[in-house]
């Protein structure tokens, strides 16, 4: 990943195992997921599933990472190779930091999640929009439930509300041109040619 741009981020469990078997486990991952990744990218939508989740998020620019990491000549040290490597390894230490807890508390041992995340950049508004709707629509997706708004673990809710949040709310609500047209669009079903939609 590179600084200042948008990417579709996906990961699932190992084999046949879930990230969250617990309602406990969802809130504990969202706390994570602000502690570790927040520091480094914007997040725009979210949706935790049983055995695998979905992100929006954009890098920061390199003057924030660069303030971020503290040294004055970081900016020299650091190639576009070097800056990719540190912000993939924040997402590391998300997955390693819940695996360790989650393991301590299920008494079970190894990796949790698979090794090699999948990215997916993000070019356009119209690409931004159809990302959002695929990620808040992905448990109707799986058949979990019948409509968006049911599912207690994405940030379709926080749409609605004007509580703090670390979500890009107003910026989302822009890009879909207002809460009415995000509803509207979110009303839809998602294009069955999305090709974010995982086997």
């Amino acid at each position: 990943m590179i600084p200042s741009q948008f990417y579709h981020v996906f990961n699932h469990a190992n084999g046949r195992e879930n990230l969250f078997v617990e309602d406990k486990n969802y809130k504990f991952f969202l706390e994570k997921l602000a502690f570790h990744i927040f520091p480094v990218c914007r997040i725009y939508a979210y949706c935790l599933m049983r055995n695998h989740f979905h992100l929006l998020i954009s890098t920061r620019n390199k003057e924030e990472l660069f303030e971020l990491w503290q040294s004055p000549d970081v900016g020299k040290i650091l190639n576009d190779k070097k800056i990719s490597l540190k912000i993939s390894k924040v997402f590391s230490n998300l997955f390693s930091s819940y695996t360790q807890a989650f393991n301590k508390v299920y008494d079970r041992m190894g990796s949790l999640f698979i090794p090699s995340m999948k990215t997916e950049s993000i070019e356009t508004d119209d690409s931004f929009r159809r990302v959002v709707h695929y990620i808040h629509n992905n448990p109707v997706h799986h058949g979990f439930i019948s409509s968006i708004e049911n599912w207690p673990h994405s940030s379709y809710k926080i749409f609605f509300s004007d509580s703090p949040t670390k979500i890009e709310r107003q910026y989302v609500l822009k890009v879909f041109g207002g809460i009415d047209k995000f509803i509207e669009y979110h009303s839809k079903p998602v294009d069955s040619k999305n090709k974010w939609i995982e086997g």
